[in-house]
């Protein structure tokens, strides 16, 4: 099975750090072990260190950005679906130590889980002496979700962009509302429509019910024509 260090490409020293970074609440439960000994506290470490980072990356790409609008395109790199997808795809979820319950659940593949374990290794590499190593990890990692988001901003800041042009008309907010949910716990897909004076704008759907609102008022922007 591929290791930690070959999936980030940074060599580990201290593997205390590692397996702490690795296991997953309910694996330390099941075991009665010490809570330090579950992903938990290294995720916040981690998470301190990935927005840092982040930080630093975005406030040099976008000079002329407010802290509004800096705030937000970092809370989109660093959302749970973007973690979750860099882990699923190098393959460091298949490490997560977790207990047979919430394996039989499909816990190991919630993008939560995933993004979780992502921070507290990030966390680990931070007590074993990495920053440096880690940090230019996450700029060569997140490189391609920054430029998507820089060159695609209108996509992901939709519903500010909708709440904005339905306010300046009539005062009223658009409604979401998720009309279904289908698909195993692990995936489920939320079906969003957004409404705006009584009428249907656009539906649509996504892995969450923040990404289907995004896309259904992108959709309803693109409709209306104030993309």
């Amino acid at each position: 099975m591929i290791s930690v260090s070959e999936i980030f490409g940074i060599e580990t020293v201290t593997p205390d750090y590692y397996r702490q970074a690795l296991t997953h609440p309910s694996f330390s439960q099941e075991k009665d072990l010490p809570y330090s000994e579950c992903y938990e506290r290294l995720e916040f470490l981690g998470d301190a260190v990935l927005k840092l980072t982040v930080s630093d990356i975005l406030f040099n790409t976008y000079p002329n950005s407010t802290e509004g609008e800096l705030s937000k395109i970092r809370s989109i790199i660093v959302s749970d679906n973007t973690l979750a997808q860099i882990a699923k795809t190098n393959g460091l979820c298949e490490l997560i130590i977790i207990s047979a319950h919430d394996e039989k659940q499909g816990c190991r593949k919630l993008n939560s889980v995933c993004a979780c374990v992502f921070e507290a290794i990030l966390g680990a590499y931070y007590l074993d002496g990495k920053l440096e190593e880690v940090k230019k990890y996450i700029e060569i990692t997140f490189k391609p979700f920054i430029e998507e988001v820089k060159n695609n901003f209108g996509k992901y800041n939709a519903k500010e962009i909708l709440q904005e042009y339905t306010q300046s008309k009539t005062k009223t907010r658009p409604e979401y509302t998720v009309i279904k949910e289908s698909g195993p716990a692990h995936k489920r897909i939320f079906t969003v429509e957004v409404k705006y004076d009584d009428e249907v704008l656009a539906v649509e759907e996504g892995f969450s019910k923040k990404d289907a609102e995004q896309k259904a008022a992108h959709t309803a922007c693109t409709k209306l024509g104030i993309e």
